[in-house]
């Protein structure tokens, strides 16, 4: 069984590293691909938009299969249409390819995004201690060596159809060889969910078996509502920090850029401490202190009129939020354990599409006020994160001794 157990955790590393390598391949392309397709960055910005319809769209449709079906079928398949789909943007020449292209590889990805989440949920729930965080971690470190490899592949000359089909095959080849790791889906009778607790009554059986239509809880909603505003913050940092220090700072390109690489690098860090922390403070304390140090850390980067302490500032908010967002998908799978697939589809894709709305809030605000001054729309809703943490706290709670907590 702890073989068992410790193969499944390895294959979800996997397909997290699988998804961020993915998603960072295209990203390091994006250039390219524009020039490739012929079209302006006004285009390429309405066309992206594709992409994040794509991924809730495959969000919501394959959390009811990762139910239906279990995790073990529904990841292998997500990551090999994720794989399949990256190479597509690579050979598209026009607006109407690149466009379609992005639909499918943002499907492939929110499919990928949601099932490989429900797996690490049943993960952490054969360990009966936190171990979500780590899985994204992975994700971004996922990202990082696509970083590396895009551009050395670049360096070389190598067109993006060459370098994204490359990248398809060794995705296909992983997807492939870390399946027959994932967990089996787990017993309807008897389930355990957050860490022991036993789950509601009237739940639909997992793998098999009919399903019973249920209204999703408000419990969920409300995880769903905070992953929105927190994930949010996240887009911003991706979209604004670079500028913040550019515009508002007048800082070289150079040390600007430094302001994303000082809050990922916080968050990577972050996450792989996040879940020690959890099992020793609860998600409650990661949540709330963790909110809270972001909060503090966004308004020191916005109101300071110098470029080291507004580094500082980025720094702390990428530490702040580093452990939020995995505790409400952990959350999320572990209120039924029969629903998981519908519970983190339902976190993610509003989660989703807050990552989406940073740019789309914080770009028209900058006409009314200062861009550092917009910053505190995603602090007000670090604060509103501090105030709900609650929320995260198991209604049926179980004690959780070192007897227990299975340490593989």
């Amino acid at each position: 069984m702890e073989r068992t157990l410790r193969a499944g955790r390895l294959a979800t590393f996997a397909y997290f590293a699988l998804n961020g390598f993915l998603l960072g391949m295209w990203i390091v392309h994006i250039p390219a691909v524009e020039d490739r397709a012929g079209i302006s960055h006004a285009v390429l910005g309405w066309l992206l938009l594709l992409l994040g319809a794509g991924a809730f769209a495959g969000m919501q449709v394959v959390g009811p299969l990762t139910d239906r079906l279990g995790a073990r079928v529904v990841v292998p398949v997500s990551a090999a249409l994720c794989s399949a789909a990256v190479v597509l943007p690579g050979l598209a020449t026009n607006v109407w390819a690149l466009g379609a292209a992005l639909l499918a590889l943002g499907l492939g990805n929110g499919c990928l995004d949601v099932s490989m989440n429900a797996h690490a949920v049943q993960v952490e729930r054969g360990y009966r201690r936190p171990v979500m965080s780590a899985f994204h971690a992975t994700f971004s470190l996922g990202g990082v060596l696509a970083a590396l490899a895009g551009a050395r592949t670049l360096s070389w000359g190598w067109s993006p159809a060459a370098t994204l089909g490359g990248v398809a095959l060794l995705g296909l080849a992983a997807a492939a060889l870390s399946a027959p790791a994932l967990l089996r889906p787990e017993p309807a009778a008897g389930t355990e969910t957050a860490y022991g607790a036993t789950p509601d009554e009237g739940a639909a059986p997992l793998g098999g078996g009919p399903a019973v239509r249920r209204r999703t809880p408000r419990r969920i909603w409300a995880l769903a509502a905070l992953a929105f505003m927190l994930m949010l913050c996240e887009g911003v940092a991706n979209d604004w920090s670079v500028l913040h220090l550019r515009d508002v700072l007048e800082a070289p390109a150079a040390t600007a850029a430094l302001a994303y690489g000082a809050f990922s690098t916080a968050m990577t860090a972050g996450r792989l401490l996040a879940d020690r922390v959890a099992a020793r403070f609860g998600p409650v304390a990661i949540l709330r202190y963790g909110a809270t140090l972001a909060a503090g850390g966004l308004t020191v980067a916005a109101l300071s009129p110098w470029t080291p302490s507004a580094l500082l500032g980025w720094t702390l908010f990428g530490a702040g939020l580093s452990g939020c967002v995995p505790q409400l998908f952990s959350a999320a799978g572990h209120t039924d354990a029969d629903a998981a697939g519908v519970n983190v589809s339902r976190v993610a894709g509003l989660g989703y599409l807050g990552m989406l709305a940073g740019p789309a809030v914080i770009g028209p605000l900058t006409r009314l006020v200062p861009l550092n001054i917009t910053f505190f729309l995603p602090v007000a809703f670090c604060v509103v994160a501090v105030c709900a943490a609650g929320i995260l706290r198991d209604p049926r709670p179980e004690p959780r001794t070192a007897e227990t907590a299975v340490r593989v």
